[in-house]
C-alpha cells in the first residue's frame, strides 16, 4: 500500500466539499476537539454535505439520545454486529469507544472476538443475541425473539432502540465494505 491509499477515507476519490458548508466544518472542529481526530467516516461522507448530515443525524439520534440503553450497551452492539460482518472500520472505531466507555479493553475485545463468552449481564447476553439475530437471519425474527428480551426487563421503546442501533451497524458495515472504509489509526491506541 502506498501512503496515499493509506491516507484516504476510503478506496474512492471523492473528495470532501471545498469549501465545507459551515455547519460541516463548526462539526468536524468539535470532533477534533473532543476527539483530537475527525473520524474517517465522516471525511467519507464529506464530499456530499446532505449525505453526511443525514448520517450524523441518525448516528447522533442512535447512539447519543436519551435511551432505555446506556451509551455503552449501543457500542456493544455496534461492535457486535460489526464483528459477524467483519467491518473493519467498525470493529476498531466502535471497539476503541467501547474501550472508552467501559473502561475495560479486555470486554471490549472480548465482544468484538466472541460476545458470547463476554463477562457481561443476561441482559446485555440477550440484547447482543437479538442484535446478532438480526444481522445474520432477519427473516426468521419472530414475537419470541422480543418475548426474550423482555423478560429481560426491556420495555418496547428499549426493543426499538436494540433493533434500529442493529440495522444502523449493518447498513454501516456494508457501505464501509463497499468503500474500503479505513479506520483512523489513533483508534488502534486508544484506551489500552
Amino acid at each position: 500500500m502506498t501512503d496515499s491509499h493509506t491516507a484516504r477515507a476510503t478506496a474512492l476519490d471523492l473528495e470532501p466539499e471545498s469549501p465545507l458548508p459551515e455547519d460541516i466544518a463548526a462539526y468536524f472542529g468539535k470532533c477534533q476537539e473532543k476527539l483530537g481526530l475527525i473520524p474517517n467516516v465522516l471525511l467519507a461522507y464529506a464530499f456530499d454535505a446532505e449525505k453526511l448530515r443525514a448520517f450524523s443525524a441518525m448516528y447522533n439520534d442512535l447512539m447519543l439520545a436519551p435511551s432505555g440503553l446506556t451509551k455503552a450497551e449501543r457500542e456493544m452492539i455496534a461492535v457486535a454486529v460489526s464483528a459477524q460482518n467483519e467491518c473493519v472500520y467498525c470493529l476498531t472505531a466502535h471497539g476503541a469507544a467501547l474501550r472508552q466507555l467501559t473502561g475495560n479493553p479486555a470486554l471490549a475485545e472480548t465482544i468484538a472476538q466472541n460476545w458470547r463468552v463476554a463477562e457481561i449481564t443476561e441482559r446485555q447476553r440477550a440484547m447482543l443475541a437479538f442484535a446478532v439475530k438480526l444481522t445474520n437471519s432477519p427473516a426468521e425474527m419472530a414475537e419470541a425473539d422480543r418475548a426474550l428480551l423482555r423478560a429481560q426487563g426491556f420495555n418496547d421503546h428499549d426493543i426499538w432502540d436494540i433493533g434500529a442501533v442493529a440495522a444502523f451497524y449493518n447498513m454501516s458495515n456494508r457501505l464501509a465494505a463497499a468503500v474500503e472504509m479505513r479506520p483512523n489509526p489513533e483508534y488502534h491506541a486508544m484506551a489500552r
